[in-house]
């Protein structure tokens, strides 16, 4: 497993948020090569996020259709997160545990327009109740 380091760029000059890990990281590789990945942070869903789809929306829609909890959340992911087929009839369905929390909420809005409008079946925002 490799240790992730998160921290932010000012005039020119790298601050980790844990600069003390970081350190204890680098005097267990004195010695050896080594590869330095540098990337923007990519915020991915929250926990909330989490718990409100799967404690509120897929428990809601899961009593509404009949569907399991698993079926439930495949074919919504089918409905919203695939892609165009490709050449080999082919559709690649993303995961939302790779969303980014814009991402996810913008998925959270296409699911809830899609209870309101084809199934009748009200899903209640986030600050409407307490997720499961």
């Amino acid at each position: 497993m490799n240790p992730v380091f998160s921290g932010k760029i000012e005039q020119g000059k790298v601050k980790l948020d844990s600069p003390n890990r970081y350190l204890v990281q680098i005097s267990r590789l004195e010695g050896q090569r080594i590869e330095v990945v540098l990337r923007k942070q990519k915020v991915e869903r929250s926990n909330q996020q989490n718990s409100y789809y799967w404690g509120v929306i897929i428990e809601i829609l899961k009593n509404h259709t009949g569907y399991t909890k698993d079926e439930m959340h495949e074919a919504l992911k089918e409905k919203f997160l695939s892609a165009i087929p490709d050449e080999h009839g082919l559709k690649k369905i993303r995961s939302t545990a790779k969303l980014n929390t814009t991402e996810f909420e913008e998925y959270l809005d296409k699911v809830r327009m899609l209870a309101a409008q084809n199934l009748n079946c009200y899903i209640p925002l986030p600050n409407e109740v307490e997720a499961a």
